[in-house]
């Protein structure tokens, strides 16, 4: 499985049957801090054996050590030991307590245990396409009515602004009309009255 950007869940795993366990595969390490995530988990979590066999295994058509997941070998934490041995049939595996690796008998996995990782479905909380369609209705319905009402005030207030005003009076002007209108300009030049 290649490395996802999703959340790992680490599970030990009795037995070495194949690199993937129950959709679960063995774990590669690839930086200090992944190695240290490991430790820290099993420090808070693990009762199980010191020593937990890692995804690697001895190559010898060219003597090196191999993920089983085919990622590169990027990074390694092996305990100070000679290489005098001989690795054939040779896997990684973490020291719970130290976090260092070493070397050991792939057969021994069986009682040993595997560390294996599987990805967690992580379902990411989106606004659907319902919620993005009237979020931008609102939105443009909101641009829209401000605008309307931006034309109708600057319309409201360009015909206020003509130089006219009309005023309605009840008392009344002349005994001969009862109702009585006045036109007057801005500058009461031109003030009129109807008699």
């Amino acid at each position: 499985m290649p490395r996802a950007a999703l959340p790992t869940l680490l599970l030990p795993l009795l037995g070495l049957a194949a690199a993937t366990v129950a959709g679960a595969d063995m774990i590669s390490i690839h930086n200090e801090e992944e190695n240290a995530f490991i430790l820290n988990t099993f420090k808070k979590q693990w009762k199980g054996p010191d020593d937990i066999l890692l995804g690697m295994f001895y190559d010898t058509d060219d003597a090196s050590f191999k993920w089983f997941d085919s990622s590169n070998m990027t990074f390694d934490k092996w305990e100070d030991h000679g290489d005098a041995e001989d690795l054939v049939d040779t896997c990684g595996f973490l020291h719970t307590k130290t976090g260092e690796w070493k070397k050991g008998n792939c057969e021994v996995s069986s009682v040993e245990g595997t560390l294996c990782k599987a990805a967690i479905p992580y379902n990411k909380k989106h606004l659907s396409d319902n919620h993005i369609l009237t979020s931008t209705l609102v939105i443009a319905s909101t641009v829209i009515l401000t605008v309307l009402g931006a034309i109708i005030w600057y319309l409201y207030k360009r015909n206020s602004d003509s130089g006219f005003t009309t005023v309605f009076s009840t008392t009344p002007q002349s005994p001969y009309d009862d109702d009585c209108v006045l036109v007057v300009a801005e500058e009461n030049e031109y003030a009129v009255r109807f008699d």
